[in-house]
This record gives structure tokens, sequence and C-alpha cells, in this order.
């Protein structure tokens, strides 16, 4: 008989995060997700760590790590379609906290590499070891607690992520903080909410590893500046994310799932092969036609509109999503 598969990364994950809040009573867990949201959500940069706390780290991992999981994942998976045929040989995380991102590439890439997490909440780091110790591949992460700043150093590392971290400093320390990564590593992913401020942060960071040497991998299929009108819209993304009976309790509502709306980049000095488009909006799917919005090499913005004379084009439209690359590598390229 053979043996059943090992879990995924993702699942690991989701098991280890549902025995955190054991013995710790619904409506505490529920206050503290409701005050960290709350804290997350200002627009002043903290001067403390906002996770105080075990009950702190342990409540706000459960609802909040595997929506950060599935964004950087996502972000991840269009930066190795870029690159195909790299794998980093290491992983340096920056204000990573419980070391989402962590799990995050190991579940884009095979195999295990060194990886370290850099955070300045003494609390975070100790719990995201924990949560580490259930997965081989994360099993000799270092955790270590570093202050995010303009002090910063870094090792040298393959591939550098920086997840939900930018909107937490000043405008100086968020400029540091992207040179210091560029100045250390081969890739650098970065992803931040997906609202019009998390996109603004985003796109200055772009613009800083652009003028540092990088090439942008994705989304963009290009590395020139982006084609938005400052002011008019936002890039940005989605990713669904299954819903524990925490997020139910904090958020209300019933369905299994919901959709974390993200931006990010992700730039790197190897050689890329990016996109031919990316899909920056939902597609719209009409009787016999989908509607594409597209970020173009050009660069620009279009729509475009697939019928079902475009045959295996119109068929791969219809599977295509917000995010994916445009046309797919299977598709004609036939009526782009």
């Amino acid at each position: 008989m053979n043996a059943p598969a090992p879990a995924s990364p993702a699942d690991t994950l989701r098991s280890a995060l549902a025995g955190l809040l054991d013995g710790l009573p619904p409506r505490q867990a529920a206050q503290a997700v409701e005050r960290l949201i709350a804290t997350y959500r200002g627009a002043t940069p903290t001067g403390a760590p906002i996770l105080r706390d075990r009950a702190d780290v342990a409540a706000y991992a459960a609802y909040r790590m595997p929506a950060t999981f599935e964004a950087v994942r996502s972000a991840l998976a269009a930066f190795a379609d870029a690159v195909p045929g790299w794998t980093p040989g290491d992983h340096l995380d920056i204000g990573g906290g419980t070391g989402a991102a962590a799990w995050a590439v190991s579940a884009t890439w095979d195999g295990k590499r060194p990886v370290t997490v850099l955070d300045w909440a003494e609390p975070a780091l100790a719990l995201g070891r924990e949560l580490a110790a259930a997965h081989p591949a994360l099993a000799d992460t270092r955790w270590q607690r570093s202050r995010i700043g303009t002090a910063l150093t870094l090792d040298s590392a393959d591939l550098v992520t920086v997840s939900y971290v930018l909107n937490e400093l000043t405008e100086g320390d968020r400029a540091a903080l992207v040179d210091a990564a560029a100045g250390a590593a081969r890739a650098v992913v970065i992803v931040e909410p997906g609202t019009p401020d998390g996109y603004a942060r985003v796109i200055e960071a772009r613009d800083r590893l652009i003028s540092a040497g990088f090439r942008v991998a994705a989304p963009c299929p290009h590395s020139a500046a982006c084609p938005i009108v400052p002011g008019t819209d936002w890039c940005h993304f989605s990713a669904r994310v299954s819903r524990s009976s925490l997020h139910r309790q904090v958020k209300g509502g019933s369905l299994a799932y919901e959709d974390e709306k993200f931006s990010y980049v992700a730039a790197t000095r190897l050689p890329v092969s990016p996109a031919p488009a990316r899909v920056v909006r939902k597609p719209q799917i009409r009787k016999g036609q989908v509607l594409l919005d597209l970020c173009e090499k050009d660069p620009a913005l279009r729509r475009i509109t697939v019928t079902k004379r475009h045959g295996d084009l119109y068929r791969a439209a219809r599977d295509t999503d917000w995010g994916d690359a445009w046309p797919p590598p299977s598709a004609d390229d036939e009526g782009h």
C-alpha cells in the first residue's frame, strides 16, 4: 500500500494554527483581534511592537496568518513563473513576525533552505518558532530580534521578503528597509494591503528597487513607470482564504472563505521573463465573451474582449483569474 502523501505547507500551517487558541476564551481572542486590527489600520506608524504578549500573538496569528500566507504565496507564484528554473538558496524575511512568508516560500519552492526571520516583537518570534516546529523544512529557521528601521543591516540572501511591514514604518524607515533589502538580495518580494495607501507604498518601494538596478518580475510586465494615473486607481489583487471560526466570530457572516486584497512587487537582479500582460481586475464573463482589463508591456492599461470566435483563447479567458498572466502559456496568442 502506498504511504499517504505528506501534508502541504498550507494544511500543516492550518493545523498548527488551530491549536493556538486552546484555553483562550473565544471572546477574549476576538477582542484581542479587534483591537489589533484597529491598531494595524491606523495611519500613524507605531513606536513599539504592536503584538505585546503571547495572547495577542496567538489570537492575531490565528486570525491573520492564513491571509498573509495566501497573499505572499500568490505573489511568490507570479515571481516564480517569471524566473523559471530558479530556486532561492536561502531566505530572509524582514519584519516576518510569526513567519507566514517563510511558510509561503516553502509552499512555492520544494526543499529545505536556510531561513532567517527578523522582527522586533519577541512574542511573535517565539510563537513563530513554535509553529515552525510542525514543518520539517522550517525546523532550523533562525528567529532573530531586530529593530526594523534606519539602522538595519542585513546579511546577503538570495530572497528577501517584506510582507505587511511598510505600513508600520515612517517614510525614512521604509526607504532604509528597501535600500537594505536591495543591497543584500538577489530577489525582493514586497507585499502590502490592497488599499490605495498600500499600493502607494509598493510603488515607492518599486521605484527604489528599480533605481538600485532591479528588474520587475511581477506583477508588472515591464519595469517602466506604472501607467495608473496617481489618485485615480490602484493596482491590487485578491487571494482566497479559508475562514476559521475566529474569522467568523470577529467579522460575522457565514461564508467559508474570504478574499484577501493585497498589492505587491517582486523584483530581482536575475534574468526575468515577465508576463506578456497581467489581468488587473476581476474578469467580466458575459454571454459568449470575456472582458479582461490588462496591464501591458507598452506600458499601458487596456481592456480586451475575448469572444467564442477566438476558440482556445476564449476557453482560456473563461478560466483566467484576476492577477493571472495573459495569455496563458498554453493558449494561442490569436486575438490578443
